[in-house]
């Protein structure tokens, strides 16, 4: 069975990704991980992320993926073995050095990071025979090349199939490490490449269109059928630091579309999942390298993206089922008596309209504005906790 890989930022949003959809989720600790701006785990979190993962039969993978300085090794093998105490299921690793000491000194399964740029068949052997078990291909390659790559290997094959795309080869850019003191494959990366620039010829401004290096982030939902059928092992959806919304609807969305695509053999229309995934995007989106070399429309070459989205405004708290009323913790703006939808983490949206709206103490409100503050209101069907409230 095909795995569903989410990313977790801190100890909610690993409870979101699990609870729609994900089989498994990667993490990253306070020490040897990328993302270091990141809420990134304790050992005692990783304890307590792995113990609610396995009681749902679900994986946890931790990050160990910097490429690290001579400075950075201080307490490597403690920290491999807290890791290997806390019964992570793998951990994730680009530096030679850290997959050697994984696998010396501890009996945690290593995958290799994207970071390695494995592309061919012959360095994904040349690892998997070294005892690493999972390989997490390099992002430039295209279906066609993972399906031949897959068929000579018998390692597991992770791709990945949604969020942001670094435009440098595998992720290995220098450009914030240069501009901004902040090393990229350290995890203090700067987005230097999303950036306005000029662009001039011997000193002179040649455009009054401000020019960026930053490609569209990836989206394949058109490309989940092939890579099943490649039979890859996993498919990894990134974002350490994106929101709960983000998450609960990228996930569930791509467990929809892999779960239909299981039961029928078949995705006769992918703009139901397209119109879903866009309740959480706020960057456009497109296919990356998966259907071949891109070209100058998977690019954001003279324009910003970004696209605000509010649509998501509560989060169940609790449930009173005698009296069929949902404490909600605000997250933006909504009126009593707005058309709403519930987002289930089961995948079903069930549409109904706002009544009842008061505060904790019993006060009737016209309007919930203001942020994360605790209301309740009357739902007419069952909710369970982390079910999200968002517009219609």
């Amino acid at each position: 069975m095909i795995e569903l890989l989410a990313p977790a930022g801190d100890l909610e949003k690993l409870k979101i990704a699990l609870m729609y959809g994900a089989d498994a989720v990667f993490i990253g600790g306070q020490n040897f991980s990328l993302r270091a701006r990141a809420s990134n785990f304790t050992v005692s979190d990783i304890m307590e992320a792995t113990s609610f993962a396995h009681e749902r039969g679900k994986k946890v993978y931790v990050t160990t993926n910097i490429i690290p300085h001579h400075e950075d090794m201080d307490g490597l093998i403690e920290y491999l073995k807290d890791l290997e105490k806390a019964n992570v299921d793998a951990i994730i690793s680009a530096s030679p050095f850290i997959v050697d000491m994984a696998l010396k000194h501890t009996t945690l399964e290593v995958h290799l990071s994207t970071q390695q740029s494995a592309t061919n068949a012959q360095v994904v052997n040349f690892w998997y025979n070294h005892g690493v078990k999972r390989i997490v291909l390099a992002r430039e390659l295209d279906k066609h090349q993972i399906k031949n790559l897959k068929e000579k290997t018998d390692a597991d094959i992770e791709v990945f199939i949604h969020g942001g795309m670094c435009m440098s080869f595998s992720g290995r850019c220098s450009l914030s490490n240069n501009m901004t003191d902040r090393d990229a494959n350290r995890g203090g990366c700067a987005h230097s490449c999303r950036w306005n620039y000029d662009l001039r010829v011997d000193g002179m401004k040649v455009s009054d269109q401000p020019f960026s290096m930053s490609s569209k982030d990836l989206e394949a939902l058109e490309q989940i059928p092939d890579l099943i059928d490649a039979n890859v092992s996993s498919l990894k959806i990134e974002g350490r630091m994106k929101s709960l919304h983000y998450i609960a609807t990228v996930v569930s969305t791509y467990r929809k579309l892999i779960d239909d695509y299981l039961r029928d053999g078949k995705i006769d229309d992918s703009m139901p999942y397209m119109k879903e995934l866009e309740k959480a995007e706020n960057r456009l989106a497109s296919h990356g390298y998966l259907e071949g070399m891109p070209g100058v429309e998977q690019q954001l070459y003279n324009m910003r993206s970004e696209r605000p989205t509010q649509l998501f405004i509560g989060l169940v708290v609790s449930y009173d089922a005698k009296n069929k009323e949902a404490t909600i913790e605000q997250r933006n703006n909504f009126k009593d008596g707005e058309e709403v939808e519930m987002f289930h983490p089961s995948g079903l949206v069930e549409p109904f309209k706002v009544e009842g709206l008061k505060d904790e103490e019993g006060n009737i409100l016209d309007v919930a504005r203001h942020p994360k503050q605790i209301v309740k209101m009357k739902v007419p069907f069952p909710v369970e906790p982390y079910a999200m409230l968002r517009k219609r």
